[in-house]
């Protein structure tokens, strides 16, 4: 069987993510310690939006705020935004620079060099060579963050035991490589939990299970997974961490019948690769419940909305 364009492009990501450290220290436009900083995007852009700013304040590099682009702040004062959009086109997105870029620094990531976010004074880097046909984001999205955590790194460094994104590239091809846990594509439900920058992450993945497989997925702070969702686990249902899982919520999670598949399954690898695993179990279980991941139901690439 032919591998669906999203496998493809998903199985992209480690060069992608070196390029992004290679050039991220001469990009202009990226915030700078001590700066107060927004971030914002729809859709998946929202949740690497997430992932940056908790990682940005872990390393100590200055307030971060993440707000998904409709329900931006535009009262609050700012020195810089920065806008996550592949296409360039989202109408949120567009609308939001034009209303605050007056007003504050704005620096966009962007994949295509044509959009309109091209033509609205924005300081702009075109992550070009990590652009997608698929409606379902992948590459784009990792890479966007791959490049923001390397302006991390060179601009006062990066939170303790976090590796550079060099690192995080050799973890993910290793994850590409390897099998997945039998457990999770035979599973009926699916649990994803993360703490600080990795908390992003996990709402990341339950989205991709969402869009490419139409499947039961939730995702939430590893702390809260107790105070509720835990009534959920079950036979037959997996909760994914990604980083380090709270003490004994391996044991409340097998008490229930359920299954943890945590750090120790992923040998203390980069949570970005972790990732690449939920993406590639995406295409698996769309493929399995003989959906096309290549055309998500009710998707489209980006959201256009009439003026």
């Amino acid at each position: 069987m032919k591998p669906s364009l999203t496998a493809r492009e998903l199985s992209t990501q480690p060069d992608a993510w070196r390029r992004a450290a290679a050039t991220a220290p001469g990009t202009t436009g990226l915030p700078r310690p001590g700066e107060r900083v927004a971030v914002t995007g729809c859709g998946t852009s929202w949740f690497m939006a997430q992932a940056y700013a908790a990682l940005r304040e872990a390393a100590g590099q200055g307030e971060t705020d993440a707000f998904a682009a409709s329900e931006f702040p535009v009262s609050r004062t700012y020195d810089r935004l920065v806008v996550i959009t592949r296409s360039g086109t989202t109408t949120e997105v567009l609308n939001l620079i034009e209303e605050v870029g007056k007003r504050r620094k704005v620096f966009a990531l962007t994949a295509d060099p044509n959009s309109p976010v091209m033509r609205s004074g924005a300081e702009v880097a075109v992550l070009d060579w990590a652009d997608e046909e698929s409606v379902v984001q992948t590459r784009f999205a990792t890479t966007a963050l791959a490049c923001l955590r390397a302006g991390l790194e060179a601009h006062g460094g990066l939170p303790a035991g976090v590796k550079t994104v060099t690192e995080a590239a050799a973890d993910a091809e290793a994850a590409l490589a390897a099998p997945l846990p039998d457990a999770a594509p035979a599973a009926e439900q699916w649990t994803f939990l993360g703490s600080g920058w990795t908390y992003g992450l996990a709402l990341e993945a339950a989205l991709k299970m969402r869009e490419a497989a139409g499947a039961w997925t939730e995702a939430y702070p590893a702390m809260e997974y107790r105070h509720g969702p835990l009534a959920i686990a079950g036979p037959g249902r997996v909760t994914w961490g990604f980083g380090e899982l709270p003490r004994g919520l391996a044991t409340d999670v097998t008490r229930a019948g359920g299954t943890l598949l945590g750090e120790d399954a992923w040998g203390g690898e980069d949570p970005m690769a972790t990732l690449t695993r939920t993406q590639r179990l995406a295409v698996r279980v769309a493929e399995a419940r003989g959906l096309n991941p290549d055309a998500p139901k009710n998707l489209t690439r980006s959201v256009i909305l009439a003026q």
